[in-house]
């Protein structure tokens, strides 16, 4: 059996399913994992979900923001943006059974055995990895419980942006949702930062991308991330960007968890303007 890591497919079907022919993707051996942001922007954003919530077992996907402005248009706790491309989940006839099985999509999956971390955005520097899983299964909880309407309507939003214990409520779940699925930069002080979205070298002096905060757990792990399209492919023992850009040109990248790993890539149409 062959694990491949997927980056951010947002409603590009058709990149999708030519990459898997592209590296023989096999349902009955093979695994997905998916970085999140599997809807919006692109085309067919409903033919992505039910291709991999068919493939049940054989594929785990964590949520990434997009997912989650998808559950907060749905449930019409939010109005659609300019740019959304949900009308057509809208009016699916399988929107409730949609709904649900993105509702139980975790926002982390730690692999152990393999010491492989998937996530959408990253890990918060100053959490350890019990603390990131427990601070998840909270959000997690509440998402698949009877109140998940209450959370949704109060996760948008930037604030807080610092870390405390003593957080409660819905501050602290729109913090550990932000961490998984919005985080790019933070100050020194593992201040989270929302505005700056440009490859590093573009932010203010005072900010620096999470992973270069330095968090000695992540150090036995590689995290295998999406969301930031201008950081481009990077690869070294402790991290994997996965999301090379599909919808803006880019391509839509594929990561063999194998040895030795390997990726591939397959080039895609400019569906969208990223501005």
């Amino acid at each position: 059996m062959t694990v491949y890591a997927i980056g951010d497919i947002q409603g590009c079907y058709k990149e999708l399913r030519q990459l898997l022919k592209k590296i023989a993707f096999s349902s009955d051996k093979d695994q997905l994992w998916f970085v999140g942001d599997l809807v919006n922007r692109g085309p067919d954003s409903l033919a992505v979900l039910r291709f991999i919530k068919d493939l049940a077992e054989n594929a785990i996907s964590v949520l990434g923001n997009h997912d989650l402005h998808m559950l907060g248009v749905l449930t019409g706790v939010e109005k659609p943006r300019k740019k959304d491309t949900f009308e057509e989940i809208i009016h699916a006839k399988d929107r409730d059974s949609i709904i649900d099985w993105v509702r139980s999509r975790p926002l982390v999956y730690i692999e152990e055995e393999s010491k492989h971390i998937l996530v959408h955005a990253g890990i918060y520097p100053n959490w350890s990895i019990v603390e990131a899983k427990a601070y998840a299964a909270e959000m997690e909880a509440v998402l698949q419980s009877d109140h998940y309407l209450d959370f949704i309507n109060n996760m948008y939003g930037s604030e807080p942006s610092v870390w405390s214990n003593t957080l409660e409520g819905w501050d602290r779940l729109r913090f550990i949702t932000n961490s998984f699925t919005r985080m790019r930069y933070c100050t020194v002080n593992a201040e989270l930062d929302m505005k700056h979205k440009g490859p590093p070298g573009t932010q203010p002096n005072n900010l620096m991308p999470w992973y270069k905060i330095r968090n000695k757990e992540l150090r036995s792990y590689r995290v295998l991330m999406g969301h930031w399209s201008t950081l481009g492919n990077v690869n070294d023992p402790q991290l994997i960007t996965l999301d090379t850009g599909c919808l803006w040109g880019g391509s839509l990248t594929a990561y063999a968890l194998e040895e030795p790993p390997r990726f591939t890539a397959l080039a895609c149409a400019v569906t969208q303007s990223p501005h």
